[in-house]
């Protein structure tokens, strides 16, 4: 503790975590988007989980309608990995946001609260029966801080020209003031993000900034009833250039980069769909790069272009969650059948159906490995996190042109939605991308599949060019049905088809993905394993345990199919190794067919909602006892 001369203390941490959280329209994502923004930009380590609802918009104070934003920020901008378990500061906008999250925020959380939200109407839609509604949700009314958040932003902006709805819209930015005063957030930092994002609005700009100020100088002069303050310094610099990135525009940044090195027109066909929309709306900004995206009538329709696209010559990519992948199947083994270059974007949501289209699962795995008809091998990968999102988008469009194959990139809600402070990448130590042209050699004598002896790709002849030329001699024909190995024609031969089946699969085999690596104690009694999207909750339990004396390991899998070749090394090395996913026991399933006498316990939930590493803890704590 650091003692200030009025008396209030400034309690020095490592990490804190913020949840705010509101109706769907107080813009409690931006107010999230902002801090975690200034965070990043004074070098904090930041993670962020954006938890909405899946409704329009639900009726205004209903508990369906509560929508929240969850950041945690730490003095390591390289080793915050998870958005916390447990938030160390609620800010609740009305009743019901304090009945549904108060069940985020750790024993003696600082609760701040809009008092103008919590009216008998308010307590009567959130089905709080007491007035005192503090003491039926067993809140610790030393840790709340009170504020009328709404009677002190219409008095901030009555003079102004802004209609009353409007002005009951900047609430999220009172709320922000009050945060970043308890966190000693830099204004400055805030009122430049406000002006450079409304620059096309300076009023609207400048109206938000005297309500965050409102805000800011409310929690300072009332020291808004805290103890203490919290700042957390950073302590550990990465030198570079960084910015708050989510993981779908990493995977749209990662797309454009991979097509400029690989001096490709980048293509996307795309159909809108929660949660990978952000990808459409991202790329087709980005015009200026020779981007090209068509939001098109159905699934089957963004897949069919992207396809054409591809057989043009395209870094060709569809985007789309798991019930589109139902639809996207038939044409994703179109070009599993023709071996052309095809980048698939699965952004993992709740089903069946339509399920939970704002939650994430891990449910999509053995539907993207085998969910399509006849053997259709295609290459797998799995971020593990925002951040990483762009190293899997580059690895599948380098993938993909230089083996001629489409590859699938297995996101989820969690780390698309949600993000971290990226470290801009030196583009020119980028891995070179070498798209598997046919050389101008096999003019006149070219197949379409012909084969390269060593990675079994064919070669990759565009209709009406070679490489800027004429492309003469280099005429096929593609299509859905079998061909002949040598000659390219239709082929119905048993012998021929068995060939063709195996080279497609021996093909995606070859592939060179990097060895899995384990982390913590490689001698360890325990290993855990996962895949994707949970590796920070992983990691983070992992870290935990070390710290209470137990001998763990970490095996995180990015590279699905092909897996690594280290896999069956590693899995059957430890005593015991638990796979932990958000299924039912998918990657698990998949292990256990790829690696003989692999046995392995089995830690599963599809609630939706990102992994508690306090859980984690618990079960694997269990395990090592019994």
């Amino acid at each position: 503790m650091i003692p200030m001369a009025d008396g209030l203390r400034i309690k020095e941490l490592d990490h804190v975590v913020v949840r705010f959280s509101g109706d769907s329209g107080d813009g409690m994502q931006l107010a999230g988007n902002i801090f975690s923004t200034v965070s990043a930009i004074v070098g904090n380590g930041v993670s962020t989980f954006p938890d909405y609802p899946a409704d329009i918009r639900a009726p205004q104070g209903s508990l369906t309608g509560v929508s929240a934003s969850q950041i945690q920020i730490n003095d390591d901008s390289d080793q915050v990995l998870t958005p916390g378990d447990r938030c160390d500061v609620l800010i609740a906008m009305n009743a019901a946001a304090l009945k549904t999250q108060i069940k985020y925020a750790r024993a003696g959380a600082i609760i701040i609260l809009d008092t103008d939200g919590f009216g008998t109407s308010n307590l009567e839609k959130a089905q709080i029966s007491n007035p005192d509604y503090l003491e039926e949700l067993g809140v610790d009314r030393d840790h709340v801080v009170a504020c009328p958040m709404t009677q002190m932003v219409e008095e901030c902006l009555k003079n102004t020209s802004m209609d009353h709805k409007s002005i009951l819209k900047t609430r999220n930015m009172f709320a922000l003031g009050v945060v970043c005063w308890l966190l000693h957030r830099d204004a400055h930092l805030v009122e430049d993000f406000l002006r450079k994002k409304f620059q096309k609005n300076p009023q609207l700009a400048e109206n938000d900034i005297k309500v965050f100020m409102a805000g800011y100088h409310f929690a300072g002069n009332t020291h808004a009833s805290v103890p203490a303050t919290y700042r957390i310094d950073t302590r550990k610099k990465h030198p570079g250039r960084y910015m708050d990135i989510t993981g779908n525009k990493a995977l749209s940044y990662g797309l454009i980069a991979a097509a400029e090195q690989a001096k490709m027109r980048l293509f996307l066909g795309s159909y809108p769909i929660t949660p990978a929309s952000d990808i459409l709306n991202e790329l087709s900004k980005h015009k200026s790069l020779d981007v090209v995206t068509v939001q098109c009538e159905d699934e089957i329709a963004g897949c069919a272009s992207a396809i054409g696209a591809s057989f043009a010559g395209a870094m060709a990519v569809t985007s789309t969650s798991g019930p589109g992948i139902c639809l996207k199947s038939e044409a994703m083994n179109l070009a599993v059948m023709d071996e052309l270059p095809l980048v698939v974007i699965d952004v993992q949501r709740g089903g069946p159906s339509t399920g939970l289209p704002t939650k994430g699962e891990q449910t999509d795995l053995l539907q993207v490995l085998y969910g399509r008809n006849g053997e259709s091998p295609v290459p797998v990968i799995a971020p593990v996190s925002p951040t990483d999102c762009f190293e899997a988008a580059y690895w599948a469009c380098k993938t993909a042109v230089e083996h001629v194959t489409p590859v699938v990139i297995l996101s989820d809600a969690y780390i698309a939605n949600g993000s971290g402070a990226w470290r801009l990448p030196d583009i020119g130590q980028l891995a070179s991308i070498h798209p598997h042209y046919a050389p101008k050699e096999m003019a006149d004598h070219y197949t379409p599949y012909i084969r390269d002896e060593k990675t079994l790709a064919r070669y990759w002849a565009i209709p009406g060019s070679w490489n800027n030329g004429s492309g003469k001699g280099f005429e096929h024909i593609l299509g859905g049905l079998e061909k002949d190995s040598v000659t390219g024609e239709i082929s119905n031969n048993p012998e021929n088809h068995d060939k063709m089946v195996r080279l497609r699969a021996e093909k995606v085999a070859r592939i060179p993905v990097s060895h899995v690596r384990i982390e913590g104690d490689e001698d360890a009694e325990l290993l855990l394993v996962g895949f994707g999207g949970t590796y920070g909750h992983l990691y983070t339990a992992m870290r935990v345990l070390l710290g209470k004396g137990f001998a763990v390991a970490l095996a995180q899998f990015k590279y699905i199919n092909p897996l690594p070749a280290n896999t069956q090394e590693i899995l059957l090395k430890y005593k015991k190794v638990i796979v932990c996913e958000q299924n039912l026991g998918q990657f698990a399933t998949y292990l256990r067919s790829k690696v003989d006498g692999f046995v392995p316990l089995q830690y599963n939930e599809v609630k939706g909602k990102p992994f508690v590493v306090s859980e984690i803890v618990d079960y694997c704590i269990k395990v090592l006892e019994e």
